[in-house]
This record gives structure tokens, C-alpha cells and sequence, in this order.
């Protein structure tokens, strides 16, 4: 039950206004109280203002208008509560548009012990008592702060949640911030709020339990006097997020101080595209030292882990990360063992793959990409950014002198003239060239300056359907796709582009598991990628996998939508037969849904057995890491990943990770993904250790 709360109080935490803010009126005939504010919050991504959220109250009445825009695209709403004495949602009503423009229309209703809501899932209804606690489903930031004030005003600091599962609210650290309205600084308390997605989500509230902001490792909501603190608290979200996940590590981590013998498994054989017939594989530290017989008696000089006649197959690699900590944790949990990240804060990647290195954090291998974005209104804010020609080449020459990047990635900013200059002076150091195709410009004119890898397969479709003066630095990028429903793969447009790449040897990265989200995901259907797994994830997961990326007006967009998913498969098909080279990557943080962008290879003509072999063998010769990685062979580093099953036969069994080897280290999913809210999907494979 909740702790009794006066009226005062409930001012002060609930509705988070402080007595200068805190008009009172009272006439003669009543002791009520009149509760008013007004707050301004702004909204910052990657250090730059992108956006605002203005909170009126009257009351236990809030209205709250939020909005931002980053990299052509950006979500709003509008929204309207009416809380409980208790700070508890009994009236919740969203309004507005999605990231990607899926319309968001959501409420919520709860009188006499009853609850419903309506939302993109398809809502539901439950009962409802004076601890339960609505968590909406597309509310802006700012419902972290009326969680978190009932939360703090509840027993042990936990409510049960609506639709599932509970909530919980700790302190986990107290900071002091400066603010350009006051000489002294504003005390801070820290508080991580669980049990709405895998990962907590932090807060930070005053000494009168005010909110002052959101804060995350890229994006920030703060009170407007508390800019300037934007990269403190991002760092400081940064460093939460690392000890969680350090101490994951310490927990997870099985490091043995004798051989390790991976026992009575089938080893996929990438050149062969085969399985071997039962067999052990021995490591000593991280490397592979022998590929021997089904071992049936241990030794006590080794540890065997037991692997019961399934497949050992190696690392994978999604090419297509934009790294943070659970994405590394969740990706190896996955077995991918390496990764491309194509665009990143440098400070952020360089430190995740620092720790990564010494052991610290649990996540893969990283080949970075330098991300370079021209300066417009539509620029993205995670790349270094450049006005001109001559600064984009300068760029690049800081970033080869960082040292570890091998390739640049041009963004949708850049002028299309640049890239001349851009890919030479890449050349100079090494560099390869990849990228979107810049707005107003055309991907046979990119391809013909030096691209050795175009990303996104929408990126080199548009050209053939758009007219140059059609601007791709906004979220037509997404939704002028539907045109490529009426597109004739026999164009002379298709098929010069399709020339081009044949004769220079130009890669394509098409992440189609994004498309496949983007153009047939639809509200209240569990979208097909996650169709597998949906069961064992936590509500909050379960919740966004029936929400739809894009607002679909009608019937006919509909139809031209799943249409020009299906032109994608065909013209990605085509490519596989004209011998275009196809990596496999997924813009969505990898893990699973790498899985679904294999199967997505096996829909345009790969076998089982080559997709595996192109998501591992390829991958490494790909990136000139063939010598040690990219098969299970002795000599090489012992990166690879079990699972029951036959792969071959049925591509799915990658999902059903039951170990993992990430340069010697082993680990069990099953005992991870528990962390996370997650069921695990295996048993934790036999351990045979003599002390």
C-alpha cells in the first residue's frame, strides 16, 4: 500500500512543483487547494537541442507537449493525465506520431476496479486497485517521472504494472549540477526505474523530489537551466550502464585455468558447407589447439562441457551495429561474436571497445566505421559534421589518425560533389568507402567515385524510382519506398546500376530485417521477426513487436507497402545471381534480429549452410580477418557459438543459443538472459570440472 501523503507532499512529488512555482488560492467556504505549474524541458541528442517538452498542471491534471526532429525524422504527441491522489494514472490519453510516423492514438480508463486501454498492441483489460500502475506504450519521457513518483511513495519502492509484470525504483547515486539559475549547485538523486524493457531507464530528481531530467547515454531530457550539464549526465548514464554491466560480466564471464574440450559436437565447415561427424573441440586459453575424436571418459586435467550431439558454428558478424553495452552483451549472448559498427559517437565506441578488449564488458569483437555527415537541418547527430567539402576531408584524416578505423561511412547530408575528394583522400589511408547515397545525388554517380559498399538496399533502390530534386534526408527515405512496388527489375536503370556493381566489385548492405519491419509490420500483429521468440521476452518487448514502424493511411498503402518489401527480395535475389557480394547486418542492434536477417538471405537464394557460411567464413575474409577468425579450425581464436540442433536443416536452430566462445571465455546464455527479463530458450550445457 502507499504511504500516506498530504497534500503538500503530493505537490512536491507527484506533481513535481516547487513552492515558487506553487500558486494557492483558497476560498472561505473550502480548504481545497489550487496545485498550478508550468515546466519547460528541453531535449537534447548526442549534445545538440533537437527538441522540447512542456508540462502544464493543474492540479492532479497534466498536459504535456513533446516533440523533437534528428535526422529527418523525430516523434511528437500530445498528452493528457489525470492521476490519483496516490500518483497513479487513472486517465491516460496519447496522441501523435512515432519516430518513424506511425500515428500513435492511445488511452487508458480506470474507474470502479477496472482498467482498459487502447493501444498499438491492441490493448486490453484488467482490474484495477490502488497499487496498480499503468506503463504506457509510445509516452513521452516524462512518464518515467510519474512512475517514479508513485513508485517512491509505495511500499519497498515496487507496483505491479499494466499490462504485466512490475515496477521498481532504486537510488543508485546522488550528483551535484550546476544551474544557470541558481550560485549553488542542485543536488541530484540518481534512480534507475525496472521492469518496462530489458534495460532500466534513469531519472534524476532534487532534494524536493522535482524532476530535473531524463538521462541516457545519447539523449537527454533536462530542465532548460540544466543544459549545460547534458554531457555529465550522458556520461553519467554512460557509466550506470557499464557498471551493470560489469558486473554482469563478473558474473557471467567462465574463464578456466586448464583446457577447455567442447564435447560430442557437429562442427559446421564453412568451405564444405557441411557438418562433420561428431567430434571434440580443445581449446587452450583463447585459441583452438586440436579437433579430436568424442572424448568418453574426462580428463581430470581438463574442463569438457558437454554439447550432447549439437552444432558448433562460428562467430558471427552483424554488420550493420551502432554499439552500446547491452547491444555488446545481447549480441554475443546471440552468438555474434564480431561486429561492424557503422556510426557512433568516438568516445562512446572507443571506450565500449576498450573494455571490451581488457574483459571488463562482455561484447564482440568491433570493426569501426567513421561516421561523416554534412551540416544541414536534417543532419544526423551522431557523426562528426562537416560544412564544406574541404572539412569532410579533414575528417577523415582525424579519424585515420585516431587509428582503428577501417572504412568511412558518408551520411544523407553530404554533398554528392564531395565525395571525389572524400574517397581519395580515404584511399591515402587505407580507408574503404561505404555509405548512404546523399540526397539529390544517385548511386551510379556514388558508385562511379569510389563506394565500395553501398548501405541499405532502399539507399540504391531509390534512384531508380525517385527524381533527383526528391529530398532523402528526410522520412520520404522510408516511405517513398512504396513506389518500388511498380518497379520493372528489367529498367535499364536497374540494370546499369546492377553493371556497375558487377564491374567494380561494389558491396551492398541492405539490412532487410528493417524493411521487413518498416513495410510489413502492422499495429497489433507481432511482427514476423520476432514471431519465434516473442514468448520468451519480457511484456514491454512483447508490446512494441505489435507496433508498426510506419503509418499506413489505407488499404492500398497497405497493399504497395507489402508490395515493395516483396520488390526488395526479388531485386536482392538478382543481385545473388549476378554474383553481387551481400552482408548480412540489421540497423536494429543485432542479436536477434540478426537471426531473422539470415532467414531473410534463405528467401533470396542462399542455402541454410551458405547463409551461415556468409554470415561467418565470408564476414572475416570480408573484413582480412580470415587468418583468425571465420572457422572452427585449430590454430585459430576460439569464437564460436553451440546449439541443439541442426542449422542446416532448419535455419532457426541459431536461435537457441545454449554457449558461447568469445576469444576463450565461455558463456551460457540461460544464465544471462534472466537479467533481462528474458526465458531462456536452452538448458545450461553438462560441466565436468575436477578440482
Amino acid at each position: 500500500m502507499f504511504k500516506h501523503l498530504t497534500l503538500s507532499i503530493l505537490c512536491l512529488s507527484v506533481l513535481g512543483c516547487s513552492p515558487a512555482d506553487k500558486p494557492v488560492s483558497q476560498d472561505s467556504s473550502s480548504t481545497q487547494t489550487t496545485v498550478k505549474s508550468n515546466e519547460t524541458y528541453a531535449v537534447l541528442f548526442g549534445g545538440t537541442q533537437v527538441g522540447e517538452l512542456k508540462v502544464e498542471r493543474l492540479n492532479n491534471e497534466l498536459n504535456i507537449d513533446y516533440g523533437y526532429s534528428n535526422n529527418g525524422r523525430g516523434s511528437s504527441s500530445v498528452e493528457s493525465l489525470r492521476l490519483s491522489d496516490t500518483g497513479l494514472p487513472l486517465a491516460w490519453q496519447i496522441d501523435g506520431k512515432t519516430v518513424f510516423g506511425n500515428a500513435v492514438a492511445e488511452s487508458f480508463q480506470a474507474a470502479d476496479g477496472s482498467a482498459s486501454w487502447q493501444d498499438a498492441a491492441g490493448g486490453g483489460k484488467a482490474t484495477f486497485s490502488d497499487e496498480s500502475m499503468y506503463v504506457a506504450q509510445n509516452a513521452s519521457p516524462y512518464a518515467l517521472y510519474i512512475y517514479a513518483s508513485a513508485l517512491l511513495n509505495s511500499e519497498n519502492n515496487t507496483l505491479p504494472a499494466l499490462p504485466g509484470g512490475e515496477l521498481r525504483i532504486d537510488k543508485i547515486d546522488t550528483v551535484s549540477l550546476k544551474s544557470a539559475n541558481a550560485d549553488t549547485p542542485v543536488d541530484a538523486s540518481i534512480y534507475a526505474i525496472s521492469g518496462i524493457s530489458l534495460d532500466p531507464s534513469y531519472i534524476a530528481l532534487d532534494s524536493n523530489q522535482q524532476m530535473l531530467a531524463y538521462l541516457s547515454p545519447r539523449f537527454t531530457l533536462l530542465k532548460q537551466d540544466l543544459i549545460a550539464e547534458d554531457q555529465t549526465l550522458r556520461q553519467l548514464a554512460a557509466t550506470l550502464n557499464a557498471s551493470r554491466f560489469e558486473e554482469i560480466a563478473k558474473r557471467a564471464s567462465n574463464s578456466f585455468d586448464k583446457p577447455v574440450r567442447i564435447n560430442n559436437v557437429r562442427i559446421f565447415e564453412p568451405e564444405t558447407l557441411s557438418l562433420s561427424e561428431p567430434k571434440s573441440v580443445l581449446l587452450n586459453q583463447n585459441k583452438i589447439a586440436a579437433i579430436e575424436p568424442v572424448v568418453q571418459t574426462p580428463s581430470a586435467d581438463e574442463v569438457v562441457i558437454e554439447g550432447n550431439g549439437g552444432t558448433l558454428i562460428p562467430g558471427l558478424y552483424e554488420m550493420h551495429a551502432h554499439m552500446s553495452d547491452d547491444d555488446a552483451l545481447l549480441n554475443v549472448m546471440a552468438g555474434i561474436t564480431s561486429v561492424r559498427d557503422m556510426g557512433n559517437e568516438m568516445d562512446v565506441l572507443e571506450a565500449l571497445e576498450d573494455k571490451i578488449e581488457r574483459n571488463i564488458l562482455i561484447g564482440p569483437r568491433i570493426s569501426k566505421s567513421a561516421f561523416i555527415e554534412g551540416k544541414s537541418p536534417f543532419s544526423a547527430a551522431t557523426g562528426e559534421l562537416a560544412a564544406n567539402e574541404q572539412e569532410a576531408v579533414d575528417l577523415i584524416k582525424m579519424y585515420a589518425e585516431r587509428g582503428g578505423y577501417h572504412q568511412i561511412k558518408i551520411y544523407s547530408s553530404i554533398k554528392g560533389e564531395w565525395v571525389p575528394a572524400m574517397v581519395a583522400e580515404a584511399r591515402k589511408h587505407g580507408m574503404r568507402v561505404a555509405g548512404h547515397i546523399p540526397a539529390f545525388s544517385k548511386v551510379d554517380e556514388m558508385m562511379q567515385s569510389g563506394y565500395d559498399e553501398v548501405t541499405h538496399i532502399n539507399q540504391l533502390m531509390l534512384s531508380w524510382v525517385l527524381d533527383r530534386e526528391e529530398d532523402t534526408r528526410t522520412l520520404f527515405r522510408i516511405t517513398g519506398m512504396k513506389r518500388f512496388a511498380e518497379l520493372d527489375l528489367d529498367s535499364d536503370a536497374v540494370q546499369t546500376s546492377l553493371a556497375i556493381m558487377v564491374d567494380k566489385n561494389i558491396a551492398i548492405d541492405p539490412t532487410m530485417v528493417i524493411h521487413e519491419f518498416g513495410l510489413t509490420g502492422r499495429n497489433g500483429e507481432t511482427r514476423i521477426g520476432m514471431v519465434d521468440y516473442i514468448d520468451n521476452m519480457p511484456i514491454g518487448v512483447q508490446r512494441s513487436a505489435k507496433q508498426a514502424l510506419l503509418n499506413v493511411a489505407d488499404e492500398a498503402e497497405d497493399k504497395a507497402y507489402k508490395a515493395a518489401f516483396d520488390k526488395i527480395l526479388a531485386t536482392l535475389s538478382l543481385m545473388h545471381q549476378r554474383g553481387i557480394f551481400i552482408v548480412p547486418g540489421t540497423d536494429l542492434g543485432g542479436a536477434f534480429e540478426l537471426h531473422r536477417e539470415l532467414e531473410l538471405f534463405s528467401k533470396i537464394g542462399m542455402s541454410n549452410a551458405q547463409v551461415l557460411r556468409r554470415a561467418s567464413y565470408d564476414m572475416a575474409n570480408y573484413l582480412a580477418q580470415g587468418e583468425q577468425l571465420g572457422s572452427i579450425e585449430p590454430g585459430k581464436l576460439a569464437d564460436f557459438f553451440l546449439v541443439p540442433g541442426n542449422p542446416l536443416a532448419d535455419l532457426r536452430e541459431i536461435k537457441k543459443v545454449a554457449m558461447v566462445a568469445k576469444d576463450g571465455r565461455i558463456y551460457f546464455p540461460s544464465q544471462v538472459y534472466p537479467q533481462f527479463g528474458i526465458k531462456p530458450f536452452t538448458e545450461v550445457p553438462e560441466v565436468h570440472q575436477s578440482n
